[in-house]
């Protein structure tokens, strides 16, 4: 059980797989008044940045499941190096489906809502594991605006415009499902600059040492485009944010 493995080599050098700074990601836990020994399951965890270093920093507790062997291992080794192993487990496996045994104070899923079908079946997924009272965290992009054409949603990396939503209407669709929104922490264009543009030296690297891998070809395609269509579609178009919500 993997992600693809293009995947894995392009993300191999991130600590967090997604648009969100450490800046902003210590602000998120600073917002959410995390508490010491507050439970936290990550469904999509990456390499564990953000529970490796809100256990540090609050010392919560708690458990992320991830898809990719390599970031699982990464987020083991991080949580080692900043001296939580004892309050953080990850486990290589598939998060879709995935319940705690035990009620949590916090059941997020920060960028992956593929694995409930979107978000609506994510945010249900995340729903058994959380005790009454406690909150769902979903990180989701959006239209920062709306593309003018299929073809420009299709440049963000989109199937279509429908795929997202703008802010206002993605926060109301929290809501149709019974949810308040009580926080929320907006990548900007420096965050994705961060997540995308890493990407790219991380590529030339790979391909310096591995000129003759199977996959060379198309790491070398994806070095040549990427920072323009990047420059040109998903900075221009798309927003991320992590959002905040409790039953009603």
């Amino acid at each position: 059980m993997d992600i693809p493995r293009i995947f894995n080599i392009t993300e191999s050098a991130h600590r967090i797989h997604n648009p969100i700074t450490p800046e902003k990601l210590a602000i998120l836990g600073a917002a959410l008044r995390l508490e010491s020994g507050t439970r936290v399951l990550d469904l999509g965890s990456g390499s564990g940045e953000m529970l490796c270093t809100w256990a540090r920093d609050h010392g919560v507790i708690g458990t992320g499941i991830d898809m990719s062997q390599l970031f699982t291992e990464q987020a083991k080794r991080r949580a080692v190096e900043l001296g939580v192993a004892h309050q953080v487990t990850f486990i290589h496996g598939d998060a879709a489906g995935y319940v705690s045994d035990e009620k949590v104070d916090v059941a997020a899923c920060v960028g992956a809502t593929w694995i409930g079908g979107g978000v609506a079946g994510t945010i249900e997924l995340l729903a058994w594991s959380l005790r009454t009272g406690g909150i769902i965290l979903i990180g989701e992009p959006y239209w920062r605006q709306l593309p003018p054409t299929e073809e420009v949603a299709k440049g963000c990396l989109a199937h279509s415009i429908s795929d997202f939503l703008m802010l206002p209407e993605l926060l109301a669709s929290f809501g149709h499902l019974g949810y308040d929104v009580v926080e929320m922490v907006l990548a900007d264009q420096d965050g994705w600059d961060r997540y995308e543009a890493a990407k790219w030296l991380t590529m030339r690297r790979w391909l310096e040492d591995n000129p003759n891998d199977e996959l060379a070809k198309e790491v070398r395609a994806q070095l040549t485009s990427e920072p323009e269509r990047y420059a040109a579609y998903t900075r221009e178009y798309l927003g991320w944010g992590v959002f905040a919500l409790m039953p009603r």
